[in-house]
């Protein structure tokens, strides 16, 4: 950590990470001059009734591929070696700990996950725990969140002041990302699909090596379950 860094938090199951998630933490990066961009991938999402389709090692490696090379990316495992649910609460509080303050954290989501927020753990204290960075995404502007989440509407901005630590805690920023999400890309290698376009290439690589997504009768072996050693020697290669 530095002091008065700016760092975005790119969260969630990653399942497999995409360029919609890549392009929304740039997109984020880009409005509010961010200083790094973290990556955390969940281990146990607790708004979601079905477990990941890919174990954490492997969601863990795609996220290392994606963001490798790209300056100021960092993944963190710190949700992924728990084995409690992947509450965003719980993170924002462990970068409290490390001396972050709400005002130097910025929550990166999409506009589509970000109406479900009023189901989050602790809400609507966790609005204080961190700056929520909300990016358009396809069929969804930002800019239509007001009127979507009205109860909210005084706590939003779509121009925002750093110099203000009052400023409104979520900032809606309008930007055009990719038009894929991980239940399409998913659904494309159950059909034996090329997913050019959708994912780095390296991660699509991954996939094809250890045949992650495919339908029963296709499956390969694939790791289960992720050790801290795993964990850990992955992020030394991030």
């Amino acid at each position: 950590m530095r002091a008065g860094e700016r760092l975005g938090i790119l969260g969630g199951t990653l399942d497999p990470v995409h360029l919609g998630h890549l392009e929304t933490a740039l997109a984020a990066r880009d409005a509010l001059t961010l200083d790094r961009i973290l990556v955390v991938a969940s281990h146990v999402p607790p708004h979601r009734s079905q477990q990941p389709h890919a174990s954490g090692f492997h969601r863990f490696a795609m996220a290392a591929l994606a963001i490798a090379g790209r300056t100021a990316w960092q993944l963190s495992d710190s949700e992924l070696i728990h084995d409690e649910p992947s509450y965003t609460v719980t993170t924002l509080r462990r970068l409290h700990a490390e001396g972050y303050t709400s005002n130097e954290l910025f929550f990166v989501i999409g506009a589509d996950a970000f109406l479900e927020i009023r189901s989050w753990k602790d809400y609507p204290q966790i609005l204080d725990a961190a700056r929520f960075a909300v990016v358009s995404r396809p069929g969804l502007r930002a800019s239509e969140l007001p009127d979507r989440l009205g109860d909210l509407a005084s706590r939003m901005t779509a121009s925002f002041d750093s110099t203000d630590p009052s400023a409104p805690p979520i900032i809606l920023i309008e930007a055009q990302t990719a038009d894929v999400s991980s239940t399409a890309i998913r659904q494309r290698c159950a059909e034996g699909r090329p997913l050019h376009g959708l994912v780095p290439a390296s991660v699509e690589q991954h996939i094809e090596q250890h045949g992650l997504y495919r339908s029963p009768t296709q499956d390969q072996p694939e790791h289960h379950g992720m050790t801290k050693a795993a964990a850990g020697r992955l992020h030394g290669q991030s």
